[in-house]
């Protein structure tokens, strides 16, 4: 067993144990990738501010995330395609975070349906939902997470249409995959993973396949997938969907003050600051240089939570000192799926539980509650930076 200390060094084996078009799913952004990068170097430019010979003794990571115990504000956020990353890799994942006592939420565009996760897990967990031209189907999966008991409906509001993500089209990752030779030869060097792969039935779109009207297989995913998303989403949409689910609502990918007063003034549970992992809009700032804004605009209506860029406790710290209740990873975890299954998911949790337990002693706190501005130093411009 490696020793595993960061989540860099599970990122380093899920690369050499993954085919690569699954592993640069993963780890890529559209476009230029500009905001991808830009997620995790503007964490990066957050200084964090030293305390000493302050009673550190007795520290709590435990927190809450819309009214729900969690054993600290990490989430694991929901990841397309995460059974491919490692066999049954959504059943994985959701066991590990209820193992750790952190949220679960399963992805639309799962390998394991939601089914599967209901059935080898004991506690609920949350379902996100893409919003789909077919009406039928979006009533009948809203159906299929209320009947598994799910406890948050998390609506994902950027991406009605697909960003374009060069290593996707690149390596032939569609619905389902152009198997090339250079990817045929990649599959046949990942021995630990075909084993996996083989002995699993799980391994085309669960919540799709069998579900939607024409799709009865994966040859009939692809254009399924291409023209279902869908553009007309909007406001009164959204009131519909909230009515159909009728329990908590998460909101996912606000970026903009105005957008969040909107979704604050609709009643959402919570709201999840998010440029989709930099996998959609390349350009966009960065989700940690606009919370502080986000916040401002509307911390006091509704729970903020934020995902994209975050790497490690530290990260973690940095986000809830700027104003969110609570954090969302999707690569982190995935690092440690593709390492080394549950255990690596597991892994990965540890390392950053531990990171925010030291980081929070050394800057003189003992509680996730406590964390705030006077934790942190912002660059020069930092705030500043967002024009009107």
């Amino acid at each position: 067993m490696p020793v595993i200390t960061c989540i860099d060094d599970l990122k380093r084996l899920h690369k050499a144990r993954t085919p690569r078009m699954f592993y640069d799913y993963a780890e890529s952004g559209s476009y230029s990738e500009q905001t991808f990068r830009d997620n995790s170097t503007d964490f990066a430019r957050i200084r964090l501010r030293q305390k000493v010979a302050v009673d550190m003794s007795g520290r709590s990571t435990a927190s809450d995330m819309v009214g729900l115990p969690v054993a600290m504000p990490v989430g694991l956020a929901p990841v397309g395609l995460t059974g491919m990353q490692h066999a049954d890799g959504e059943i994985l994942a959701a066991r590990a975070a209820e193992k750790f006592g952190v949220p679960f939420c399963l992805s639309t565009m799962s390998i394991c349906s939601i089914e599967d996760v209901a059935q080898h897990t004991t506690k609920p967990f949350m379902f996100q939902l893409y919003v789909m031209k077919d009406q039928d189907f979006l009533a009948a999966i809203i159906e299929r997470a209320k009947r598994a008991n799910c406890n948050a409906l998390v609506l994902t509001l950027d991406l009605q249409i697909l960003g374009q993500r060069h290593k996707d089209l690149k390596n032939g990752l569609s619905a389902p995959p152009k198997f090339t030779l250079p990817t045929m030869l990649d599959l046949a060097t990942r021995w630990r993973w075909g084993m996996g792969m083989l002995q699993t039935k799980r391994r085309f779109f669960g919540n799709i396949v069998g579900h939607a009207k024409g799709v009865g297989d994966a040859s009939s995913l692809g254009s399924w997938t291409a023209e279902q998303f869908d553009e007309k989403l909007d406001w009164d949409k959204i009131a519909r969907i909230r009515d159909m689910w009728g329990g908590k609502l998460i909101l996912k990918g606000i970026l903009d003050p105005e957008d969040a007063r909107i979704a604050a003034d609709f009643g959402a549970d919570a709201i999840v600051v998010s440029n989709h992992g930099g996998r959609q809009l390349d350009g966009a700032l960065s989700s940690i240089r606009m919370l502080p804004h986000i916040v401002e605009a509307v911390g006091d209506q509704v729970e903020i939570h934020m995902d994209s860029g975050i790497r490690s406790g530290q990260d973690v710290l940095k986000a809830l000192a700027l104003g969110a209740h609570g954090t969302w990873i999707g690569r982190a975890f995935v690092h440690g799926l593709g390492a080394m299954g549950e255990a690596g998911v597991t892994r990965a949790l540890e390392v950053i539980r531990a990171e925010l337990d030291t980081t929070m002693a050394l800057c003189g706190e003992k509680r996730v509650q406590a964390l705030g501005r006077q934790n942190v130093m912002l660059p020069q411009g930092f705030l500043s930076e967002y024009g009107a």
